[in-house]
């Protein structure tokens, strides 16, 4: 929050010192872009295709551990007190492995959710800046402002920028 002051403070300092000078400032909606970025939906589906073995195996452990305990419920008072004191402890470590999978998985998939969106940022980053060279933008500002006009909001052309930067 402090940053965010800070930073909009040196922009107005900026703006001051600049006199009669005409600058250019421009707005962007970075979630907006994120929304509807092609590479956002190309991450979602290489995340997609790398957990979905994973996810159908938790699944299947899942199925596992529901058909022991159906089978736990179901003969459990025609079963040996040894067979059935075996089966209640393949269940419970089948569900203590199932736990730490799930677990494993989610940690792995936050974790690569993550890289995919740092990688997302640079490249919207990128299209801001190329955008504001080529453009000849004097500042661009992002979250933290109250309001922008309209007419300042660069969105639109930062997504667009962003497109010719497609994997």
């Amino acid at each position: 929050m402090m940053k965010k002051r800070i930073s909009l403070f040196l922009a107005l300092l900026l703006v001051a010192n600049v006199s009669y000078a005409e600058i250019k400032i421009g707005f962007v909606n970075v979630a907006k872009v994120l929304e509807k970025a092609p590479q956002a939906e190309k991450a979602k589906k290489r995340l997609e295709k790398e957990f979905s073995p994973r996810d159908k195996h938790l699944i299947s452990q899942g199925k596992e551990i529901k058909k022991l305990e159906e089978k736990l419920n179901r003969d459990a008072s025609v079963m040996g007190e040894s067979e059935r004191v075996k089966l209640e402890r393949d269940i419970i470590a089948k569900r203590r492995e199932a736990k730490r999978s799930q677990q494993e998985y989610s940690e792995d998939l936050n974790m690569r959710n993550n890289e995919e969106f740092r990688k997302l940022q640079r490249r919207i980053f990128e299209a801001v800046k190329i955008l504001a060279k080529d453009e000849k933008f004097d500042l661009i500002l992002t979250d933290g402002v109250i309001h922008a006009s309209p007419t300042i909001d660069i969105t639109e052309q930062v997504q667009k920028k962003l497109l010719s930067l497609s994997d």
